[in-house]
């Protein structure tokens, strides 16, 4: 398997082209509504097990297949911004200091992931189920590899194993395959809508 060097149109282009004259505002209006679904998706507790769990992830992972990397990145950088001014939207509050607590590195981790899964998106593979599950496992790790690097140097590795990845498996893998379902699936409702009109 080779990486596309030929990039793809995303999802939000596929669905709200991209035009010269409206570009700006469009993309300022999609990376708000961006950083409004992250912010709710990190209020919103869901009950699982062992742990409830957040849809943040899971939004993360959709915002950088469906807007690609650039608006991708841009989303996620505007909504750590916001946090880092002290707005509300992360999962207990904002601010500086919240960034570099216990889950800075997993925030850091929403930015990696958003910029690595949009560069694939826009390589195709959002729009093929295998490849979409491959992207989102990619981005997964890469959440968790830097939340786990920046908990390890808090509270030590087996600390950071125990309290940051192993109750929070499930839900990883429940989000991971959620959004990798989605994305080819909104593909063809995209191609449909295309042919019915």
């Amino acid at each position: 398997m080779t990486l596309s060097t030929v990039a793809y149109p995303t999802l939000i282009s596929a669905i709200w082209p991209e035009e010269e004259s409206s570009k700006l505002a469009r993309n300022v209006v999609l990376a708000i509504l961006g950083t409004a679904l992250l912010t709710v998706s990190a209020k919103v507790q869901v009950p699982f097990y062992p742990v409830p769990m957040t849809m943040q992830t899971l939004v993360v992972l959709v915002i950088g297949m469906a807007y690609g990397w650039r608006l991708g990145g841009a989303t996620v950088l505007l909504y750590l911004a916001e946090g880092a001014v002290g707005l509300p939207v992360f999962a207990a509050g904002g601010g500086y200091a919240y960034l570099a607590g216990p889950t800075g590195g997993y925030l850091a981790g929403f930015l990696a992931c958003a910029l690595a899964i949009g560069w694939l998106a826009e390589r195709g593979w959002d729009r093929n189920p295998v490849l979409s599950v491959l992207a989102m496992a990619i981005g997964t790790v890469i959440i968790f590899a830097l939340g786990l690097a920046w908990l390890t140097k808090l509270i030590g590795f087996q600390a950071a194993i125990a309290n940051g990845l192993v109750p929070f498996i499930y839900g990883a893998i429940a989000k991971l395959a959620l959004a990798a379902a989605a994305l080819p699936y909104a593909w063809r409702l995209v191609r449909r809508y295309r042919d019915d009109a």
